[in-house]
């Protein structure tokens, strides 16, 4: 048998099929995806937060040929307007316990004063709670001429002389009547205390208001004094009353002090009790 040559075929070597040749390899460095010459800080200084262009639109065309410099049209001393008023009067809050004196009072005379008032101040049989000072001390002359003018009134610097010693008198006499109501409670301190006091005249009480309409008048001035009952508060309600006239002593004052607890659970049942005492309403 015979064989048949053999043909050898000539095998190509593999190869890529990209062409490496024509490709070029780029390889960029990392960098921030934000384009740092497109933005710019800018620090902005503290300014009005009202802007001034769009409040001139309310207001009236400025005829006058100079213009003033802009400024904040929000004044910073307009909050003021809001702050509570200071107290002054008939008031304990209005006192400094530091000096003794009101923080609105002052001894200072007035500019218009005519004759020179007493500074010396009287001191009370009231005992005072939570002070180092063991007792109220009353106003002077010119602290209370002081605050009548304070109040628009127009006081004579004569009459301090009668009107000091009159106001002194009359919370002598509304403390004996609070000590009468505080004989109802017997407590392991037995000293009742005053630890503060308010004026206030143009709030009448129910029992004031509901009198009037009997045709009595109605009381020119009224008081809220907080007694400290061995350690509980408790309020007074003291309404008073021009009283009457002694016909021996026509030039004498006269007056009539309504003084009871406030009105509570506690205060009514205390005045339930003193009203069959005496036999009277309370």
């Amino acid at each position: 048998m015979s064989e048949s040559p053999v043909k050898h075929q000539k095998t190509e070597e593999t190869k890529c099929p990209v062409d490496h040749k024509t490709v070029e390899t780029k390889v960029e460095e990392p960098k921030c995806p934000v384009d740092h010459k497109t933005v710019e800080t800018k620090v902005e200084e503290p300014k009005c937060p009202v802007d001034h262009n769009s409040y001139k639109h309310f207001l009236p065309p400025n005829t006058t040929e100079t213009e003033e410099p802009q400024s904040c049209p929000v004044d910073p001393s307009t909050y003021k307007n809001f702050l509570p008023a200071s107290k002054e009067g008939c008031d304990s809050d209005a006192i400094d316990s530091a000096n003794n004196m009101p923080k609105v009072s002052e001894q200072a005379p007035q500019a218009d004063q005519k004759i020179p008032l007493a500074k010396e101040r009287e001191i009370s049989t009231i005992p005072r709670a939570n002070s180092d000072d063991k007792l109220w001390v009353y106003p002077s002359e010119q602290m209370f001429f002081n605050a009548m003018r304070r109040k628009n009134w127009t006081p004579e610097e004569q009459d301090m002389q009668v009107v000091v010693p009159i106001h002194n008198a009359v919370n002598e006499m509304a403390w004996q009547k609070i000590l009468e109501w505080e004989k109802l409670h017997q407590t392991e301190c037995n000293q009742p205390m005053l630890l503060k006091f308010e004026g206030r005249p143009k709030d009448i009480t129910p029992k004031a208001r509901i009198r009037s309409w009997f045709g009595y008048t109605l009381p020119f001035d009224r008081h809220d004094w907080v007694v400290d009952r061995c350690g509980e508060k408790v309020t007074y309600v003291i309404d008073f009353y021009k009283g009457r006239q002694d016909p021996k002593k026509p030039m004498s004052a006269s007056f009539y002090l309504d003084v009871r607890p406030a009105v509570s659970p506690s205060g009514m049942w205390d005045r339930l009790r003193m009203s069959f005492r005496k036999g009277e309403f309370m």
